[in-house]
């Protein structure tokens, strides 16, 4: 039976016009799946369904998510973490047919993230707060060195924050990805100047207010606040948050960019 898919012109170009035909006529596709993106089941023969590819150096895993989460599209992601989704969920190592990467990302999902709007010389801007569930090492090390969070987003181009009284500097390159009112993800540049990667990736699309959603569509920026573990906390009002983040700045615990917002 045909498959309710949707398969961009991205997808068509990297899996191919015969392999795109099979999944449209419903050889390939499966009927009920887990969407990649919020996680819950669909049903690609009774509503429209995404087909999502996730490219990696040398491995390309196809995933199916809800046409209402997200559109179909290439994703580029580290390679190491595509490897490690596809071993969590087929055991092997990755070598063989692709499969659905329904754990990717579960590295990122140490990164909280919360929006708001932050006041900024009398006028509102659309902001997200991140903050780690723990301490973050660098890669490839054991952690003795101590939290270095901090310190990687300030080699990526971040700046220090002692008050919160200017906007930060556009950070480019990287974007905020919102796709029809939710937001997706922050993505990063690529490797070697190549397609943006997720830097953060919402284990499901996170609802943001009309207000925010509205401020973010007016100046098309996002303001990306960072603080280690503990700094922030989970604040229940905007005003509680700001308090936070003024705290944080004081005691030299926040770090701060603008991005471009990507989608509406």
């Amino acid at each position: 039976m045909p498959r309710m898919l949707d398969v961009s012109e991205d997808v068509r170009a990297e899996i191919g016009d015969a392999e795109a035909d099979r999944l449209l006529v419903g050889d390939n596709a499966p009927g009920s799946y887990d969407c990649t993106s919020c996680r819950t089941p669909g049903d690609s023969e009774q509503e429209r369904t995404s087909t999502v590819l996730f490219v990696g150096d040398e491995t390309a895993v196809l995933a199916f998510a809800h046409a209402t989460c997200i559109p179909s599209q290439v994703v580029q992601v580290a390679e190491e973490q595509l490897k490690g989704a596809v071993r969590s969920i087929t055991g092997d190592d990755g070598s063989g047919d692709a499969a659905r990467p329904q754990g990717l990302p579960t590295e990122q999902a140490v990164l909280g993230i919360t929006s708001g709007l932050v006041l900024i010389d009398e006028e509102l801007h659309p902001a997200l707060v991140v903050e780690p569930t723990g301490a973050i090492a660098r890669p490839g090390t054991d952690g003795s060195r101590g939290d270095e969070f901090l310190q990687l987003l300030l080699e990526q181009g971040f700046h220090p924050v002692h008050r919160m009284d200017q906007v930060p500097a556009m950070l480019h390159g990287w974007s905020i990805l919102l796709a029809m009112g939710q937001l997706h993800a922050v993505l990063q540049p690529g490797t070697g100047g190549g397609a943006p990667v997720a830097w953060w990736q919402a284990h499901a699309p996170l609802q943001v207010t009309e207000g925010w959603r509205a401020a973010a569509n007016k100046s098309r920026t996002v303001l990306v606040f960072a603080a280690p573990a503990g700094a922030i906390g989970q604040q229940p009002r905007e005003d509680l948050l700001r308090e936070a983040l003024d705290r944080a700045a004081a005691e030299g615990l926040l770090v701060a960019a603008a991005m471009p917002l990507a989608g509406t």
